[in-house]
C-alpha cells in the first residue's frame, strides 16, 4: 500500500444493520474466520471460509487483484512472526490490551468495499474484512473524551487518526482482502482502512494503537510536511 500520499474514497457496502452503518457483519461473535462459523440469525448469515480463492466481483462491483497494487512502503514488505505477534492497545484506556492475531480475528468481523486512490494516478478497489477499531477500543475501555489514536507499525511507520473519525466512519482494522488472508505485501497481519483519507493514513503491519490527547503528534509523513487531515476531495 502506498504510504506516500495515497487517497481513498469509500464505496461502503450498504446494509440494513444498525450496529455498523456501511459495514456488513460477516462472522458471529467469538467465531474465527479460519473455522466454520457458528449458526447465526438471518441478519448475519454464516460466511464460508474462502481460503485462497480471491473474490474479483462483489455485489456488482468489480474488484482489483490484490497482486495488482504497487508496493512502495517506506521499508518494503514486512514479514511478521505471527507466533510472537501481539497487538497492543494502550494509552488512555482502563484496561491495556495485548492481543494475539487469533484474539483479534475472533472478534465480530465486518466487510466493506473501498477504493484506494493513489496520488500517482492509480487506484485499486478491494473487499476488505476486519474488525471495527472502535470495538477494539471499547474492549480496552478507552477514554471517550480523548482526541486521537496513534498507530505504530512493524516497519517504523506511524500515523494518527481522530477518535471521532474512527467511530463515526466504522473504520476497519482489516486482515482479509477480496476474501483471502492479507499477504505480507499488503500489511499482514493488520492494515487500517482509513477511507475518505489519503493513503499515508492507511497504516500497514500495525503493532499498536495508543489512545491519546496529544493532538500535536505527527506521524512519519506528517513530520515530513504532509497534512495531518488529508481528506479525499468529494468525501464527506
Amino acid at each position: 500500500m502506498m504510504r506516500l500520499l495515497l487517497a481513498t474514497t469509500a464505496l461502503a457496502v450498504l446494509v440494513g444493520v444498525s450496529v455498523a452503518v456501511g459495514c456488513t457483519p460477516v462472522v458471529a461473535p467469538r467465531a474465527t474466520p479460519a473455522r466454520p462459523a457458528a449458526p447465526q440469525p438471518a441478519t448475519a448469515p454464516p460466511v464460508a471460509d474462502l481460503g485462497s480463492v480471491e473474490v474479483r466481483d462483489y455485489r456488482g462491483t468489480r474488484l482489483d487483484a490484490v497482486s495488482s497494487e504497487p508496493e512502495n512502503s517506506i521499508k518494503g514488505p514486512q514479514h511478521v512472526d505471527i507466533k510472537t505477534y501481539r497487538l497492543a492497545v494502550t494509552g488512555l484506556v482502563a484496561k491495556p490490551l495485548s492481543l494475539t492475531y487469533d484474539d483479534v480475528t475472533a472478534m465480530p468481523a465486518y466487510q466493506k468495499v473501498t477504493t484506494l486512490h493513489c496520488i500517482e494516478g492509480w487506484s485499486v478497489t478491494y473487499l476488505w474484512q476486519g474488525v471495527l477499531i472502535k470495538d477494539l477500543l471499547s474492549r480496552a475501555g478507552y477514554d471517550t473524551h480523548a482526541s486521537i489514536a496513534i498507530f505504530q507499525c512493524a516497519d517504523g511507520f506511524s500515523t494518527s487518526l481522530p477518535l471521532d473519525f474512527l467511530v463515526s466512519h466504522d473504520i476497519l482494522l482489516a486482515y482479509r482482502m477480496n476474501g483471502i488472508v492479507m499477504p505480507p505485501e499488503r500489511g499482514f497481519p493488520f492494515q487500517v482502512v482509513a477511507e475518505d483519507l489519503l493513503g499515508y493514513k492507511w497504516a500497514k503491519w500495525v503493532t499498536s494503537i495508543e489512545v491519546s490527547d496529544n493532538t500535536s503528534f505527527t506521524g512519519y509523513w506528517e513530520s515530513r510536511g504532509a497534512d495531518n487531515t488529508p481528506t479525499v476531495p468529494g468525501s464527506k
